[in-house]
């Protein structure tokens, strides 16, 4: 997920029923909710609840807003049952150090234990302490030695997880690792190298480099594709390699999306059928698509597929320059999304992907 995930949401383009209860594109699914400890105030002779809390505003509205002020929304990234690192929306405590209380919640049973969801887990080794500081768009990360207590098989899912975490946040482009106040020249267990640059999203997520023999002449492309855990859909990144055939980098998206995951992945794409009739075009940040018929949940209502709207979003914007994403079908721009709703305007990238409330 890019920085664009800080932008703001059109509430008339939005493709989940989920979001519009405000949980972010699509919700893993709400745990029940724990009522927060009761606060003793008392009134002054002439006041009322009325009074006090405003005229107009209810004094749920006002627990509710003073509870919201107390979280901030949160990407941990973790990995899911098929070993897939994947972002995982939460609400973390509201504090001052939001980069370090982050990476935090991605030690094994750390503070996240309890609240992570069923068939996902953290990827920092069990014990490990921190400092994280951020100058010049670089966080420079200095862990404990028991970061290197960690299983080869999830290496590279640890420089994932810790780079896509830190560089949710406006104020940090690239991650440099330490342990012991030493740096890291390559990864503890494995030897995964680390540039001297350090570590940013260039190096990708979930690689699938399964068909290509030599990456001489590929590029990389970063695509959403759809994961199913229980009755919860989530959404996945996935960086693949890909010919470099001098197509612009959108149509190569598209492509992607079309062609799918590999046949052994456990993830799935909804574009079967979908071609594009004419070559894209963008215009301050918003790409235009004229699809055929088949990006159609339901052709009769004109009803877009959601997971196919939601992966188109968040992979488009992925790209430089691209900040919204517009359908049209057989050059119509009337299209329906999952809520019976007309999208009227360029979809933006949401704020939260796989957002959990509690």
């Amino acid at each position: 997920m890019s920085k664009k995930t800080k932008t703001t949401i059109a509430v008339t383009v939005l493709a989940s029923s989920v979001y519009l209860s405000g949980c972010g594109l699509l919700s893993f699914g709400e745990k029940e909710k724990i009522d927060p400890p009761e606060d003793v105030s008392y009134l002054q002779e002439g006041e009322t609840v009325e009074t006090v809390v405003g005229e107009g505003t209810s004094t749920e509205e006002v627990a509710q807003d003073e509870e919201a002020d107390k979280t901030v929304m949160t990407e941990l990234y973790l990995i899911d049952e098929n070993g897939y690192v994947v972002s995982q929306t939460l609400p973390l405590p509201n504090t001052e150090s939001v980069a370090k209380q982050a990476l935090e919640h991605l030690v094994v049973n750390g503070p996240a234990q309890n609240i992570i969801p069923n068939g996902f887990r953290a990827v920092i080794p069990a014990d490990t302490q921190m400092t994280v500081n951020v100058k010049d768009n670089t966080a420079v990360v200095d862990f404990s030695q028991e970061f290197a207590n960690y299983q080869p098989a999830d290496e590279q899912k640890i420089l994932q997880s810790v780079t896509w975490t830190l560089t949710q946040f406006d104020s940090i482009d690239k991650v440099q690792l330490r342990v012991n106040g030493y740096d890291l020249t390559e990864m503890p267990v494995n030897g995964t190298p680390i540039s001297e640059d350090g570590l940013s999203r260039t190096m990708g997520i979930n690689y699938d480099a399964s068909g290509v023999l030599d990456i001489t002449n590929t590029k990389p492309v970063t695509v959403y594709y759809v994961a199913q855990n229980g009755d919860s859909t989530y959404y996945v990144p996935v960086t693949k390699r890909v010919a470099d055939e001098g197509e612009n980098q959108i149509t190569t998206v598209l492509n992607e999306l079309i062609e799918g995951p590999g046949y052994a992945s456990t993830l799935v794409s909804d574009f079967t059928g979908v071609k594009l009739l004419e070559e894209p075009t963008i215009k301050d940040g918003a790409v235009t698509l004229n699809f055929n018929e088949a990006v159609y949940g339901s052709v009769e209502e004109k009803m877009i597929s959601e997971h196919m709207l939601n992966s188109l979003v968040l992979s488009l914007t992925e790209q430089a320059g691209v900040n919204s994403v517009s359908v049209q079908v057989n050059g119509e721009a009337t299209v329906v999304n999952g809520n019976g709703e007309e999208i009227t305007q360029p979809v933006t990238r949401p704020k939260n992907i796989n957002a959990i409330s509690f």
